[in-house]
């Protein structure tokens, strides 16, 4: 493994300078204070990189699981001590989750839900930062910010725009040849902050840092509250894992590299555990400052670990520097991220893409955007996966060989021998069985049916229900049943004979074979009959 330390001491060092207001920002935002969110991207930030399974992952205080802490504050009356133990149990519940390697089912989410969420990521970054690029106050609420964006603009604060306006300047005219030695946030920072403070500007800074080490908090084990713990501690894990693992998908996109999904999760559930022995906030690998990492040169572990200590040392020992980053500054940074965050990929194809494709896609962007992120994703995963289903549907085929047949009929007479052949070509499944059962039940006026699952490369539970009701009612009404299958579909149905349904059910391996056997059963019977 290359090292590549330059590049990732650049890429840890501006991820802490954007992780600083971050943190201090969720901190104040989750009703614990400062501290405690700067120390959760210090101490997550170390642990996650040093334990975890994507190298180039920043993680740390994030929106949504600073909302479920703030609920959590009400909830447990801000008792530091059950906040503790909800926050512990959270770490606990990851580290299960990556030790039962649940983490691998998140890469099986599909392309475009990642498309969505990412580009719905950049837009979100972008809109957050018009206040701040205006000199205003920040806003929580992308809504709120567009409806108040005409009254905003006349409220303008010129210094701050100006500041703001320069920084993108230098983000997006810097030579590469420069850039690829320095990263521009840093050349924004360097330029930029020292000339803010020279012209005396009228503008918002990050403000006082606290420079105090956080002391150990004791669990408090409430028997009165242990289910809100529980219930919380499960959602803040349920949500952290899926904010993680979607944001190393994203720097896997990004980076062209694998992560190790089990891995990571453990990595930052032994992150989280010690930030609630901290008192600190819990978090998850942040999609914003994971890109910024990587493309400020990051590639390895050294820069999120480079992040964490960066941090601490801000912290401790240059907090009067740092508190006179101006906010606007930030937010041409973050703009130029959030620009860069976009899908270009999907987007460049966007009018080509199948329609399915690009529905998921805008469903799972706008929600993003204007709902929730992980609300997006669930219904982008329900959405992705309700119309793959339909698409399989739809590429089965379930022939009856009848009149139709003139090949069959010719050679076997089957409409009138009543015998009726079913044929399945395709995804045997839930999603088809109530085609197969209607067909089936169509035919009952019939003497033999014979079932073709030959072709059928897999069977759910539910189609094989289906079949099993299906052999019941037509024994009912003594109709004979015969199977097509292959050795592994027959083994699979024989072991699923727990009501002896396929006891008189007899199995071929192709159609021809069936009928030529029914065919000389039929001749010996009439033999019989006529001695």
């Amino acid at each position: 493994m290359k090292l590549n330390l330059q590049k990732n001491l650049f890429g840890g060092m501006t991820a802490a300078i954007i992780a600083l207001p971050l943190g201090l920002a969720f901190g104040v935002a989750s009703g614990l204070g400062a501290t405690a969110g700067i120390y959760g991207a210090i101490i997550l930030g170390f642990f996650a990189s040093l334990f975890g399974g994507t190298p180039t992952q920043i993680s740390g205080p994030t929106g949504p699981m600073t909302v479920v802490v703030a609920t959590a504050v009400v909830t447990l009356h801000n008792d530091i001590g059950l906040l503790a133990s909800t926050i512990l149990l959270a770490g606990f519940f990851q580290i299960l989750f990556g030790l039962s390697k649940i983490g691998k089912f998140v890469q099986y989410i599909p392309y475009p839900v990642i498309s969505g969420f990412m580009s719905g990521i950049g837009i979100i970054i972008i809109i957050l930062q018009i206040n701040p690029y205006l000199g205003l106050s920040s806003d929580a609420s992308v809504i709120h910010i567009l409806l108040s964006l005409p009254a905003n603009i006349d409220k303008t604060n010129g210094e701050a725009f100006i500041i703001a306006t320069a920084t993108l300047i230098i983000m997006f005219f810097t030579p590469s040849k420069i850039a690829k030695v320095i990263p521009t946030p840093l050349i924004a920072l360097a330029i930029i902050t020292p000339l803010s403070i020279y012209l005396n500007f009228d503008i918002e800074t990050i403000g006082e840092i606290p420079s105090t080490l956080p002391s150990i908090v004791l669990p408090n084990i409430d028997i009165e509250h242990y289910v809100q713990i529980i219930s919380i501690a499960f959602t803040l894990a349920i949500l952290g894992t899926i904010d993680t693992l979607l944001t190393s998908i994203v720097a896997d996109s990004v980076t062209g590299t694998k992560h190790k999904p089990n891995r990571e999760l453990i990595g930052q559930g032994i992150g989280n555990s010690i930030c609630g022995l901290f008192g600190a906030i819990p978090g998850a690998g942040a999609t914003m400052r994971t890109v910024i990492n990587v493309k400020s040169g990051g590639t390895n572990k050294i820069s999120g670990i480079t992040h964490a200590l960066i941090l601490l040392i801000t912290v401790l020992f240059f907090a009067p520097l740092a508190s006179q980053i101006p906010l606007a500054l930030l937010a041409g940074i973050l703009i130029k991220i959030g620009i860069d965050i976009l899908d270009y990929r999907f987007l460049s194809i966007w009018r080509e893409s199948p329609k399915y494709d690009l529905s998921v896609m805008l469903v799972v962007f706008f929600i993003t955007v204007f709902i929730d992120l992980i609300t997006a994703v669930g219904v982008g995963i329900v959405l992705a996966s309700l119309l793959i289903v339909y698409r399989i549907t739809k590429e089965t085929s379930i022939t009856l060989a009848d009149s139709s047949s003139e090949d069959v009929n010719t050679k076997y007479n089957l409409i009138d021998k009543k015998i009726r052949v079913i044929k399945i070509n395709g995804a045997f499944f839930f999603g088809s069985s109530t085609a197969f059962e209607g067909i089936a039940n169509s035919i009952l006026d019939t003497k033999i049916i014979i079932i073709d699952i030959f072709n059928v490369p897999f069977m759910d539970i539910t189609a094989i229900f289906t079949l099993k009701d299906l052999i019941s009612k037509l024994k009912s009404n003594n109709i004979q049943v015969k199977i097509i299958a292959k050795e592994s579909d027959k083994t699979q149905l024989l072991k699923l004979n727990k009501t002896h349904i396929f006891d008189d059910v007899k199995f071929y391996y192709n159609t021809e074979k069936a009928l030529e056997m029914i065919y000389v059963s039929s001749a010996f019977s009439t033999v019989c009959n006529y001695k």
